[in-house]
């Protein structure tokens, strides 16, 4: 590895000093991957999970769903469909996870509570499948959140990575050869200064 520098007592204290700071940095910096790495794998099995629920929650909603399209009839649940209003009962928030800004929904369950429909044309099965894809609805705004929660923080363990691996093989080795080389320059010349003194008082 060349070493552009020169050999001299304040480069050298230069050259140890930023060694120490990337030594720190690098501790640093593998600490807060780690951390990270932890972080995400605890969202990770929270997706997890919560996809297993929406399976399950979906399954008994379409359950219900095939009950009404046959008590009541398809044409009829699909007209009743038509009376659902567009989703605008949440918004999209920003909060803070070790410094990452993740989005986050924040959603108004009070607007759900009564179906769009009437009760007179209706019957148990719809009522049930409404209230089931109204669990799904509120579980997907928990996924999509949890899922922004992963993607968010797998950027920064990659930027952290780098920055770590940057620092392990280009910085700290790069300062740990100019210590050795100013170092073992500086010592040669103290040798030769030596002999060249003793030398000069042998003369004498």
């Amino acid at each position: 590895m060349a070493v552009l520098v020169a050999p001299t007592k304040s480069n050298l204290i230069k050259a140890k000093s930023s060694l120490a700071l990337s030594q720190n940095g690098f501790e640093l910096m593998d600490k807060k991957r780690n951390v990270l790495i932890k972080e995400m794998m605890v969202f990770v099995n929270k997706a997890r999970t919560m996809q297993n629920e929406i399976y399950d929650v979906l399954d008994e909603a379409y359950g219900f769903l095939k009950k009404a399209n046959v008590t009541l009839g398809v044409k009829n649940v699909e007209d009743m469909t038509y009376s659902i209003p567009e989703e605008e009962s949440y918004d999209i928030l920003l909060k803070s996870v070790m410094g990452i800004d993740i989005p986050t929904i924040k959603y108004n369950r009070t607007e759900d509570l009564r179906p769009a429909y009437g009760f007179y044309n209706s019957n148990a099965s719809l009522d049930e499948a409404r209230q089931k894809f109204q669990i799904v609805k509120e579980k997907i705004y928990e996924l999509a959140e949890i899922e922004n929660s992963i993607f968010k923080l797998a950027i920064e363990i990659e930027k952290t990575k780098k920055r770590t691996n940057a620092l392990k093989y280009v910085q700290i080795p790069r300062y740990k050869e100019q210590v050795k080389y100013i170092t073992e320059v500086l010592e040669e010349k103290e040798r030769e200064d030596f002999f060249r003194l003793k030398k000069l008082k042998g003369k004498m």
